[in-house]
């Protein structure tokens, strides 16, 4: 959502913005809506003024003893016009703020323009991929090989995109999302949430998954939706508050599993656990100051990323440009970790900073000390990380020839101690 005063004072800056994420000028048709509101609203102030002077002078002609017949029927069309305006300047507003809404966040200055991903900015690479004496197997054959991953009997009762898993690698999915948790609580100052998996479109709306992309989640008969990510209930943790500068930033991190349609990803990665409609991951979520912003996206992006250099992964980052960046964001970092069985890096973490986006929407606040006038917060996102797609990382880079997986050391307390991932584990 956007401050309509900043467009009226600068639409040349928000169409250059929406411009360099492929839309024409959206600023003419916003003001048209905008001026005829704003008609309503004084041609709403001058009737009513009118009709509370017309009342007053009824009641002095009437102690006159004079004739108010004019004004009465003056005073009753203005009652009668007033609804009519009313409503005409409600249904201008709904107009307004549905295309408001329906627009994407002004990419900040230093991302980079481009129409897809192939104008995406590698801003560095960590770690060394590993080397194999053997042709490396992506992680369906390994899992499959080891009996602990079962595509075909969760298609029989759920269809596709979705998987079982047993045994170790059970095991190692809950392994990664605790010991995910524990580093960012502990080491990072996140604060654990446990939080509701089903939520209602004023969340849904809040984080920027409404109204434009409902066909991208599940909803379910009572008006609910389930969560794409955990980024919505803990961003909407704050909605309608108005929240003190002194306790910002705050930190929140909850694993959770997460729903998708994945509408539109008919033909991709249909093999595997790369893209299902249920998963389980760990989110990090900032609230902070405009001043602050800037370094709290830098800190949570290296949060994410300490993840996977605790498990020894070969990583890089990138920033999105604009044509590959989300709806909400304004600038976003995504982590790609190797596959050595695919050969390629893949998407394992999307860090984003949103400005004020999404905090317009949700209408959260705060004030500095001694301030009488409040300000909005600015949100942050990331994933530390997606737990599947850390998953099948772990098992294709600690591979070995006869198909056993290494367990990380980062993750044998988790493990029970355990090494080697075997058919047997």
């Amino acid at each position: 959502m956007f401050d309509i005063k900043a467009i009226r004072d600068n639409p040349g800056a928000f169409d250059a913005g929406w411009g360099r994420r492929g839309l024409a000028p959206q600023t003419p048709a916003i003001l048209a809506l905008d001026e005829r509101r704003r008609a309503c609203q004084t041609e709403l102030q001058v009737m009513q003024a009118r009709r509370n002077e017309a009342s007053r002078e009824i009641g002095e002609r009437k102690r006159k003893g004079e004739d108010a017949e004019a004004l009465m029927a003056e005073v009753a069309e203005l009652k009668r016009r007033i609804p009519e305006v009313e409503e005409e300047e409600r249904r201008l507003a709904r107009e307004l703020d549905d295309l408001l809404a329906s627009l994407p966040n002004i990419p900040a200055d230093e991302v980079p323009d481009g129409a897809d991903e192939t104008g995406n900015r590698e801003v560095r690479r960590v770690g060394e991929a590993p080397q194999f004496d053997f042709t490396p197997r992506e992680h369906f054959e390994l899992g499959e090989g080891l009996g602990q991953m079962h595509f075909e009997e969760a298609a029989r009762m759920s269809g596709a995109r979705f998987v079982i898993l047993s045994g170790a690698l059970a095991r190692l999915e809950r392994a990664l999302g605790a010991f995910m948790l524990d580093l960012q609580t502990r080491e990072f100052g996140y604060r654990e949430m446990s939080v509701p998996l089903l939520v209602r479109d004023e969340a849904m709306y809040g984080t920027g998954q409404l109204p434009k992309f409902a066909e991208d989640f599940f909803r379910t008969t009572s008006d609910h939706s389930l969560i794409p990510t955990g980024e919505v209930p803990l961003t909407n943790f704050h909605m309608g508050e108005i929240l003190e500068a002194e306790r910002l930033p705050l930190r929140y991190t909850a694993l959770t599993p997460c729903f998708r349609s994945e509408a539109g990803a008919a033909g991709r990665d249909t093999r595997g656990m790369i893209r299902q409609h249920q998963f389980m991951k760990v989110e990090i979520v900032s609230i902070t100051s405009p001043e602050e912003a800037d370094a709290e996206h830098e800190r949570l992006t290296a949060c994410a990323e300490e993840v996977l250099k605790r498990l020894g992964l070969h990583y890089r980052v990138v920033m999105l440009c604009t044509g590959d960046m989300g709806f909400s964001s304004r600038k976003t970092y995504d982590i790609e970790v190797w596959l050595p069985g695919q050969g390629q890096f893949r998407e394992i973490s999307s860090c984003s900073q949103f400005g004020d986006f999404q905090a317009r929407r949700m209408k959260t606040r705060f004030r500095a000390a001694g301030e009488k006038n409040t300000r909005f917060v600015h949100t942050l996102n990331g994933s530390g990380l997606a737990v599947g797609r850390t998953l099948i990382a772990v098992m294709e880079n600690y591979q070995q020839a006869d198909g056993s997986i290494l367990v990380p050391e980062a993750l044998r307390p988790y493990m029970g101690g355990l090494e080697v991932i075997t058919r047997d584990a």
